[in-house]
């Protein structure tokens, strides 16, 4: 690890055994703990830094299912209390995420968030989604907090490629576009994945599928970060909205093609269910989305399964 980052934060690497023990209860990094084992999504970080081109983000939105949409947007403090009462009332929940509905790196309230739950929850899993932008400057931040998990949103290593994907990039203040801005944000995207899997973080790549132009070049993408040490890949297809509401999706068959071809390099994750920025629960099963009577519903069942458990 970088002498730097670590004489900041006085980070000591996971065991191999804690490792394990974080992949085996994430919904996202083990298929089988998706059944088991839950996560709450906290929706902490509006900004972003940078604008892809399929992508919308809503801020009051109660009616769609999709990554970049929430129904409110947190205080540090809410997502809290939010957490506290959603851990005590569903113990299988056992990852605390950040995931937007920006880039949780563009925002200082992502680590008041986390410090504030790390300090309460020392042995729950933190995760975060990011496009990596700001990787790099910003490790030292996810080290202090012991961030867990980490997915970068990385959908080409072909600057030509990646700039037909974003609109701009904003780096430092200043904003870049065209294969300048994709330079820069791949460039930072390696470097930030190379220092998370070198400080023992385990590392997702989500890549959006967006035919015509990476379809071709995901598998380029799987062979570099298969070298970096990434873990799992998501390949996940693209949902038509913004400048790309005009495109087709790709076919189940077509995503399945791309994963086949990428998994001898990476692991894929193939039961992603592309969720809200405020999710919680079960992987296909947002309790954000249901009504109170369903909840309760659910909260009672796991208290009767626990109370089994225990007399067992």
């Amino acid at each position: 690890m970088d002498n730097k980052i670590s004489d900041t934060c006085g980070f000591e690497s996971p065991s191999d055994e804690d490792i394990k023990r974080i992949i085996a209860q994430h919904p996202c990094y083990s298929k089988e703990a998706q059944h088991k084992f839950g996560r709450i999504h906290l929706a902490v970080a509006p900004e972003c830094n940078i604008q892809c081109n399929y992508c919308d983000r809503k801020f009051d939105c109660v009616n769609e299912s999709r990554p970049g949409v929430t129904s409110k947007v947190l205080t540090p403090l809410e997502a809290f209390e939010k957490t506290k009462q959603v851990l005590a009332d569903y113990p299988f929940i056992k990852v605390v995420g950040i995931a937007g509905p920006g880039d949780p790196l563009a925002n200082d309230e992502t680590f008041e968030t986390l410090e504030l739950i790390r300090n309460e929850f020392p042995g729950v899993t933190l995760c975060m989604s990011t496009n990596g932008l700001a990787l790099p400057e910003k490790m030292p931040d996810l080290l202090n907090v012991r961030v867990n998990t980490l997915t970068v949103t990385m959908n080409a290593i072909d600057p030509q490629i990646e700039s037909q994907i974003i609109s701009y990039v904003n780096y430092k203040g200043k904003v870049y576009r065209g294969v300048e801005s994709a330079e820069i944000l791949i460039n930072n995207q390696l470097e930030g994945i190379r220092l998370a899997v070198e400080a023992g973080i385990a590392v997702k790549i989500n890549t959006v599928l967006v035919p015509g132009i990476n379809d071709k070049h995901i598998i380029e993408v799987a062979k570099k970060i298969n070298e970096l040490g990434v873990y799992i890949m998501n390949v996940m297809p693209l949902i038509c909205q913004a400048k790309f509401a005009h495109m087709t999706p790709p076919t189940p068959a077509e995503r399945k093609a791309v994963q086949d071809m990428c998994e001898p390099y990476v692991l894929q994750m193939r039961h992603c269910r592309q969720c809200r920025s405020d999710a919680f629960g079960l992987l296909g099963q947002d309790l954000s989305q249901m009504s109170e009577d369903r909840r309760n519903a659910i909260k009672l069942k796991n208290q009767k399964k626990i109370h089994e458990d225990e007399k067992a």
